[in-house]
């Protein structure tokens, strides 16, 4: 069958040419969006006059039995007709005859792939929002149990002050909200129109392209027919906070993966979310969390293909745009496995609190309140400083923790020390000490999450 360009061309398209340039394995992603598409601006067409009742009747039966083979998996896509349009335009004409070959009456593929897929992208940015705030209740339930769960927090990976364990998993439940808040934001750049731009300089027909927009549920219409077809500024965004988000979600998994190890014991992952060796019976592998931190890599692989691909293109559409859709596609597929692993998999999480307990008994990381308390009794911090320090160096020489020595003994490093200093160093003692906004104590966590709570839509 020729093609429906082929008017211009006197030899048949090269075989591994059709392969090579063909889209269809991959763009058939947006088959539903491609026919929202045609049925809105077949409407629009019928209201302007440029075609008939008659016709627009005729092609939007067409285009509902093509949508009908779509969803119920039984249309037959070609490499032959290259791309999703063509092969619906071709589905369509073969349905109804020559009439269905008005529907590309005042378009152009160029601003037809655009339409799809800011369509497809608004439908899938508003699905992550819904599945982050999934992730975010989880972390919330998971922080109301573990308000007074005591351990070590770390800088440098060094054990620095006893925080709240609902403290620790609540710094991810504000990441993620931004970057809800950087999804949502971006669907008003992803709600725009480029319906109507045609090739890239307008049409010559009597089109009405904010009807289309109304149509679809656009907030808005590019107003430039160049910009219209050759944007991807809405793919790069996303990309760019979908590796933000993978950034966070490798972060904390990172750290479930050693929470989980032998050396820490901090928490146990369900089995649902682990494998085992096929050589050592004994081993529980964090496999969810490892392969959440390895596919970061690929997310920001596909934000800096596009980069790539864009960086020197003159206006306006360019088959290097094509490039555009498998790294998008494949990021919404990995966003969509994450989270939906995410929150069952910390929701299922065992915290062992006891473990983390005894780790703040066998530290020095109370000892900054040493140094705030010399300072309420008198010393400038400088010298309670390098007091505690000669503290710690004795009790690491004498294997001691602060909470082990003797009152002579810290009378030995200053006379400002009192019994009163052994309530004080308490691991919850020091965590509930920080009791300033967005603090450790159990009070302010409470009050966190509270608040997070106001955050969460559903």
């Amino acid at each position: 069958m020729s093609k429906l360009w082929g008017g211009r061309f006197t030899k048949q398209t090269n075989e591994l040419v059709e392969e090579f340039t063909a889209s269809i394995s991959f763009d058939k992603e947006f088959a539903e969006e491609d026919v929202e598409g045609s049925l809105a601006h077949v409407i629009m067409l019928g209201e302007c006059g440029v075609l008939t009742e008659e016709e627009v009747t005729q092609i939007q039966s067409g285009l509902i039995t093509v949508l009908n083979k779509i969803k119920n998996d039984t249309f037959e896509y070609s490499v032959a007709d290259e791309d999703i349009h063509m092969n619906i335009e071709r589905a369509l004409i073969e349905e109804i005859g020559p009439v269905g070959g008005k529907l590309h009456t005042g378009r152009s593929r160029n601003d037809q792939i655009a339409t799809d897929m800011h369509l497809y992208l608004e439908r899938k940015t508003k699905h992550f929002i819904s599945l982050i705030e999934q992730v975010q209740q989880s972390i919330l339930e998971q922080a109301a149990d573990n308000v007074d769960t005591i351990l070590p927090g770390y800088t440098h990976l060094q054990r620095a002050q006893p925080i709240s364990f609902a403290h620790h998993l609540m710094a991810y439940f504000w990441m993620l909200e931004r970057d809800k808040s950087r999804f949502e934001d971006s669907l008003k750049r992803i709600s725009i129109s480029p319906l109507g731009a045609g090739a890239l300089a307008g049409t010559t027909f009597s089109i009405d392209r904010s009807r289309t927009a109304e149509i679809l549920g656009f907030m808005d219409v590019y107003p430039n027919s160049l910009d219209a077809v050759s944007d991807r500024d809405f793919i790069l965004e996303f990309l760019s906070i979908a590796s933000t988000f993978m950034m966070h979600v490798s972060r904390l998994s990172e750290e479930l993966v050693i929470w989980s190890s032998q050396e820490f014991q901090y928490i146990e992952l369900d089995d649902s979310f682990c494998t085992g060796s096929s050589i050592m019976p004994q081993k529980k592998n964090p496999d969810v969390p490892e392969l959440l931190r390895a596919k970061t890599g690929r997310v920001n692989g596909n934000l800096f293909g596009l980069l790539t691909v864009l960086k020197s293109l003159p206006l306006a559409y360019n088959k290097d745009m094509q490039e555009d859709k498998e790294g998008m596609l494949d990021t919404v597929k990995t966003l969509d496995g994450t989270l939906k692993l995410l929150a069952p998999m910390i929701e299922t999480m065992v915290v062992k609190k006891e473990n983390m307990k005894k780790s703040v008994q066998h530290d020095y990381s109370n000892a900054t309140d040493i140094a705030d308390y010399l300072v309420n009794q008198g010393s400038t911090f400088r010298e309670a400083h390098e007091v505690i320090g000669k503290i710690v160096l004795y009790g690491i020489e004498n294997q001691k923790y602060l909470l082990d020595l003797t009152m002579e003994e810290y009378k030995q490093f200053s006379p400002l020390f009192e019994e009163d200093i052994y309530e004080l160093l308490k691991p919850q003692s020091v965590m509930n000490a920080r009791n300033s906004y967005g603090g450790t104590s159990e009070q302010q966590v409470r009050n966190q999450i509270e608040y997070g709570k106001t955050f969460i839509q559903t």
